[in-house]
């Protein structure tokens, strides 16, 4: 089946959905695109409409139910379902359903049973270790013995008082929690059985299941990640880079993020940057070929000030910040559009070009422009927005899904979702131009708006401002 023969449907909303589409037109490729009440002035509602017309729409009443999107894949006539991220994006029953149903429709995303595979964290941890790739010291399966959870403890305490921690630190964590839930960290081992045991207590009333893990509290580290991209054959996946991720939030959502993940020609490190950097891709390729990884996804990492590298998880899906690793790549020499490359492989066509095909150039930023207030604990804003425009650059890719907005026609946040507004890209040949750039572009953004007392707009753009200065540095 040519692949302009397919229709996507786009199942998901906000930004993520306006790069599907626009991914999908420059394919060739029909597309069909849901929203809710809650989105029904969002820009990528409008974008559908004005490319698609409003056979191109379908309102539905949430994202979250599969039963829905799944109809409207029928009614529409869709070939393909494109999960974005969040939502369905790493459910492999959905995935699994999508492929096997009566009305088969191609996932654009890893094969089910890799989202299965990768998506456990514990057996993603025991993966790694059988191919000596190197991950977070601890437990690789659940432990329901005290004794032999208190036994794991000690050696890790004594494994960091070797390494000259002055004060280590174990975490417990409920196996079958997630989220950040049922986790508590543990200073003094003689408290060890007493944490135990209410983790264990919490994991059985909240999950029904009382499995404990265990592991080395990693402190003072970057956050790296690797992009990774294979056809549907799993057999030849290629890199497309590294990118640091390590400007977060306090609750450790990402904020800002650069590609490559260190810089070693304008930062001092305490280790060989460049030969780290070549080794968390080789282990992260080394898996992928494992497991015959089929679609985009991404390794994430944390690396500690000494370069030691520790594999964190396995994304199995398209990010957030896949953009600033495209940003920096060049196939054959044309630049790269990695939704594009995921939805073309997903529909059967081969890769067409090996690692050698890919070069690197500059530097990327990718800030994610968001009403919060991070002198709240970045606390959601809630309000309208007024003003929301920029100057243009060749250097600058921005995507949105708020529509062009006056006092008159503000765009109302939906309260419903997370009030992301916006991810701004910008290159530079280097990490000085980019940061240069990076400042040009935010000082010149004008984000304005007004919640219902009439109190202005808090966004997160003076934060990204501070933290450009701090770019891949410890």
């Amino acid at each position: 089946m040519n692949i302009q023969q397919h229709k996507v449907l786009i199942a998901n909303r906000g930004e993520i959905a306006v790069r599907i589409l626009r991914a999908c037109r420059k394919l060739g490729l029909d597309f069909v695109c849901v929203y809710t009440a809650e989105d029904v002035c969002s820009g990528h509602v409008a974008l559908a409409r004005e490319l698609g017309g409003e056979s191109g729409l379908y309102r539905i009443s949430s994202y979250h139910d599969a039963n829905e999107l799944l109809s409207v894949a029928d009614d529409a006539g869709a070939t393909a379902v494109h999960p974005g991220y969040g939502f369905f994006a790493e459910d492999f029953r959905f995935a699994r359903r999508v492929e096997e149903r009566g009305r088969k429709l191609v996932f654009i995303g890893p094969s089910w049973r890799v989202i299965r595979e990768l998506g456990d964290k514990i057996n993603t941890k025991r993966l790694a270790r059988s191919l000596g790739v190197p991950t977070v010291p601890g437990s690789d399966r659940p432990i329901y013995d005290e004794m032999e959870a208190e036994k794991v403890a000690r050696s890790l305490f004594d494994y960091q008082s070797q390494q000259g921690i002055a004060r280590p630190v174990v975490l417990v964590k409920a196996s079958a929690g997630g989220g950040g839930m049922g986790i508590e960290e543990v200073h003094d081992l003689d408290l060890f059985r007493q944490v135990y045991r209410r983790i264990r207590n919490y994991a059985m009333r909240q999950f029904k299941d009382d499995g404990v893990l265990i592991e080395q509290r990693i402190m003072d580290f970057n956050h790296l990640e690797v992009q990774i991209l294979s056809d549907r054959r799993g057999r030849h996946p290629v890199h497309f880079g590294t990118r640091n991720c390590s400007i977060q939030s306090t609750g450790r959502q990402k904020r800002l993020e650069v590609a490559p993940g260190f810089d070693p020609s304008s930062v001092e490190y305490r280790f060989d940057a460049a030969a780290l950097l070549d080794e968390i891709v080789q282990h992260s390729l080394k898996m992928a070929r494992k497991v015959g990884y089929d679609s985009v996804g991404t390794w994430e990492w944390v690396v500690t000030r000494d370069g030691q590298p520790f594999l964190m998880e396995v994304n199995t899906r398209i990010q957030v910040e896949n953009g600033v690793s495209a940003a920096i790549s060049r196939v054959k020499g044309q630049p790269v559009d990695l939704i594009a490359e995921q939805i073309r492989t997903a529909l059967g066509e081969p890769l067409g070009y090996s690692q050698s095909d890919i070069t690197f150039r500059g530097v990327g930023v990718e800030y994610r422009l968001i009403a919060e207030d991070p002198d709240s604990g970045f606390a959601p804003w809630v309000g309208d927005i007024d003003r929301f425009d920029w100057t243009d650059a060749e250097w600058l890719s921005l995507h949105t899904h708020v529509p062009p907005v006056t006092a008159d026609a503000p765009y109302t946040i939906p309260t419903e979702f997370d009030p992301n507004l916006a991810l701004a890209i910008v290159w530079g040949k280097d990490l000085e131009e980019a940061g240069a750039r990076g400042l040009d572009f935010l000082g010149h953004l004008r984000l304005e708006g007004h919640d219902g007392r009439g109190e202005p707009l808090r966004s997160n753009v003076e934060f990204l401002k501070n933290k450009t200065g701090q770019m891949l540095r410890f």
